[in-house]
């Protein structure tokens, strides 16, 4: 008896040590998120003549698999409301969503898929990943800020937020009308809220004040 107390002390630190990694394992796993479609959008600028600069904004939606403690087993699929598209005027916005430019009437949406996330820094990495747009996929890397990842002030939701900004070419997607009126180079950025939770609810109640 006395000579398995040593025995039956080992398997239980044993035990515990298994737990402990068991638990650490799990908690380093992705989280899954939705998108908020409230808090999140996309702001594109583009060359008007040399004049001046234009400005649209879209909407998004789509999932996120995060994971706060290893970056690189992070994925995201993106969903892009081209269809929605807000130029801050009616014929400008019929313009965009035309068969020269967005061709919405065909694909109302494009979509972005992550193939690698890059940890660049504390708060910064890059998202590699490819984007379709009007039928036409091609590959983009976005760099990007995790803003804050934590509850919100009235407790109702887990969120990682995020801020992002890249310039792409949008004959590459085969736009390429207008070349003496429009720019080339389009330059992106990105507003992101993820709500944590696969069902999560995008909408916090309306309190008065600032979510």
């Amino acid at each position: 008896m006395i000579a398995s107390k040593p025995r039956t002390t080992l398997l239980r630190l044993a035990l515990a040590v298994a737990v402990f990694a068991c638990a650490g394992t799990a908690a380093a796993a992705p989280v899954a998120y939705q998108y908020d479609p409230v808090h999140s959008q996309v702001v594109f600028s583009v060359d008007h003549n040399g004049f001046s600069r234009s400005f649209g904004r879209l909407h998004v939606s789509g999932n996120l698999s995060f994971d706060a403690t290893n970056w690189g087993d992070s994925s995201t699929h993106v969903i892009i409301d081209t269809a929605g598209v807000d130029m801050g005027d009616a014929k400008w916005n019929e313009a965009v969503r035309g068969n020269d430019l967005f061709a919405a009437s065909r694909f109302p949406t494009a979509t972005f898929d992550s193939t690698s996330v890059e940890k660049t820094g504390d708060d910064t990495g890059v998202l590699h990943g490819k984007l379709t747009l009007r039928g036409m996929s091609q590959p983009v890397d976005i760099p990007f800020r995790l803003n804050r990842n934590g509850r919100t002030i009235y407790g109702m939701h887990d969120v990682a937020g995020f801020s992002a900004n890249f310039t792409l070419d949008r004959t590459l997607f085969g736009m390429t009308s207008n070349p003496n009126s429009i720019g080339r180079p389009v330059t992106v950025w990105l507003e992101i809220e993820a709500i944590r939770g696969d069902g999560a609810e995008a909408k916090e109640p309306d309190r008065g004040t600032t979510q």
